[in-house]
């Protein structure tokens, strides 16, 4: 075996070990701020998707095809959502959540484990944690505008726009009638 060809192979055992380099002109502290925030918020909307998904499994009642579609529609938009904040994260040069124990851990949403939920119940609490996905979502456009990430912010404002059109259709669905009584909104914590 030659010289040249061992030294070529150590080189590559460096290089395959060495930490990678965020391809990104982003400072270092700016990255790990910003993935910081983007796995919660990746946390969250797992989360959420999942408690849409357990509320649309467990729709009844009189308005059951209509409720169970809506959240099947919100639901896909939630997962939708999960691709694109881990492949930011990774274009950050930062790692994210890697299995269920891990979003369990990084979570802020709680989960309803509960055996029967009423319908407008169901959608009360997920107004509630749509309302704090966005409080998140434009908390973590602030650390991206103060670190200069045009491009995570610019995602960040679609994803509190979708947020948003959620929390809407859930309100609407939850008012009573023509009896001029309105559901409360609760503004997030």
């Amino acid at each position: 075996m030659s010289t040249k060809r061992r030294l070529g192979g150590h080189k590559e055992k460096a290089r395959m070990s060495a930490p990678p380099t965020p391809p990104t002109d982003l400072p270092s502290p700016a990255t790990r701020n910003i993935a910081s925030c983007m796995n919660a918020v990746l946390a969250d909307v797992f989360a959420l998707y999942l408690k849409t998904k357990n509320f649309h499994w467990h729709m009844s009642g009189p308005h059951f095809p209509d409720y169970h579609l809506l959240l099947d529609e919100q639901a896909d938009q939630l997962f939708a959502m999960t691709d694109p904040i881990a492949e930011r994260v990774r274009k950050l040069g930062g790692s994210t959540l890697r299995s269920i124990g891990h979003i369990a851990r990084t979570q802020r949403l709680l989960d309803n484990d509960a055996d029967f939920v009423e319908p407008l119940d169901m959608f009360a609490e997920l107004r509630q944690d749509n309302l704090h996905l966005a409080a998140r979502l434009r908390d973590g456009h602030n650390v991206c505008d103060e670190h200069r990430d045009i491009a995570t912010a610019s995602m960040i404002e679609v994803w509190i726009d979708e947020t948003e059109r959620r929390t809407w259709f859930l309100f609407e669905s939850c008012r009573r009638g023509v009896s001029g009584k309105r559901a409360a909104f609760i503004s997030p914590a």
